[in-house]
């Protein structure tokens, strides 16, 4: 039986995910129409290199520098991306494979002098959303809110620099607090189950599911004393799963 200290230890987390999933389901659906899944791995895995590059440097790891130079980073790649967009691409998904291999083998390079680097990178990879603070969801929920301004009332969408930018700047923020994984999962696996419906649809139901999977996942997490991303990520997947397969495939 959850205590209801226990409950209030999860409510940070919950609302942490409800925040994720508030900006990357939109993304996400954004993602799936231009074809680029996996730009969410290697813009989370450039900021993951921001953060080991600001560390090495002795800056505090969550601390203001370290947050900007996570996010140049990422806003770098982004800038790479929307030119290859333009420049290649035929060869726009490769091209992102690229680049995050690249920044995964820069981390590998830069944490292999680090006693505790394979600990640090699978703290980044699975994130520690149990230990959120809520102070810390207030930073998250001010850029939030002008991500969300500017997707939904602004023109971004239609230049490819503006969704890399927002992009980079909401997954730097994103991977430092729920980690790689859940980013990743929180983007794809959503919109991907709504992909079969109605397009008025698939936003509210795509939210909908997301927070059943992180609020069940987290109960469960703590019920079973498991971590909790890898918990939630397979339960996204399971309850993503079975909307995509019961629901038919509409005709073109």
């Amino acid at each position: 039986m959850i205590s209801a200290a226990e409950l209030m230890v999860l409510a940070p987390a919950f609302v942490a995910g409800l925040l994720v999933l508030a900006t990357h389901v939109p993304l996400g659906q954004e993602v799936l129409r231009r074809g680029i899944v996996f730009i969410d791995l290697a813009i989370a895995q450039i900021a993951v290199l921001g953060v080991i590059a600001a560390e090495g440097l002795g800056f505090e790891p969550h601390g203001f520098s370290t947050q900007l130079i996570a996010a140049c980073a990422a806003l770098a790649g982004a800038g790479w991306l929307s030119l290859t967009e333009r420049w290649f691409a035929e060869r726009q998904e490769a091209m992102i494979g690229v680049l995050f291999v690249l920044a995964a083998s820069l981390v590998l390079l830069l944490l292999s002098g680090n006693p505790h680097g394979a600990e640090h990178f699978k703290e980044l990879l699975e994130g520690q959303i149990l230990w959120i603070e809520p102070s810390a969801l207030v930073p998250v929920v001010l850029l939030y809110a002008a991500v969300l301004r500017l997707w939904f009332h602004g023109p971004v969408r239609r230049g490819a620099f503006g969704f890399y930018a927002l992009f980079a700047l909401t997954v730097t923020a994103s991977v430092q607090l729920v980690g790689v994984y859940l980013v990743f999962a929180s983007l794809i696996v959503p919109a991907l189950a709504v992909s079969r419906l109605p397009a008025p649809r698939r936003l509210p139901l795509a939210w909908t599911i997301g927070a059943v999977a992180y609020g069940g996942g987290l109960l469960l997490s703590l019920a079973a004393d498991l971590p909790a991303a890898p918990v939630i990520v397979c339960l996204l997947a399971l309850i993503g799963a079975v909307l995509l397969l019961l629901t038919p495939a509409r005709r073109a």
